[in-house]
């Protein structure tokens, strides 16, 4: 009798390990996810090692050539560098100087473009101590005037 409810409990101990399993089991849905991330990741995996490979073996086979040939690409090199710079540079200039003009342009015109109000700011600035230093030097130089004709007396 006690082996028969031995054999019980174990039968039902195994019926509610099964439902466990079955409740926590993942979907096929979850299962079809998981079985093409696997593939997936595994074919990027394959792909990053061959390039790797790849590079690796480019590289070993490239330097004696590149070495052999340095003398001549690195003054090649450099001179691609300068004149692409030089290009850039004279483009980046151009078009600042293109947009420079169409400012004043618009300035001129009055239609008043970003920054219009602080140019005119500073054109008023500038008159005004250029107004103070006028009147400054034609004082100092009336002065001066008078000075020298009392002292010539």
């Amino acid at each position: 009798m006690a082996s028969h409810d031995q054999a019980q409990q174990a039968q039902q101990h195994v019926q509610g390990l099964m439902q466990k399993i079955q409740e926590n089991a993942p979907s096929a849905q979850q299962v079809m996810k998981m079985v093409a991330a696997i593939t997936v990741g595994g074919a990027l995996l394959l792909l990053a090692g061959i390039t790797l490979t790849g590079t690796v073996v480019t590289l070993v086979v490239a330097t004696p050539v590149l070495i052999f040939f340095s003398p001549v690409l690195v003054p090649v090199g450099t001179v691609l560098l300068l004149t692409t710079i030089g290009f850039l540079s004279a483009g980046g200039f151009g078009i600042a100087a293109l947009s420079s003009l169409s400012w004043i342009v618009n300035y001129m015109r009055g239609k008043h473009p970003p920054g219009a109000d602080k140019v005119d700011y500073a054109r008023q600035r500038i008159a005004s101590k250029a107004k103070d230093v006028k009147d400054r030097a034609g004082g100092y130089i009336q002065n001066k005037g008078d000075q020298a004709t009392q002292g010539g007396s």
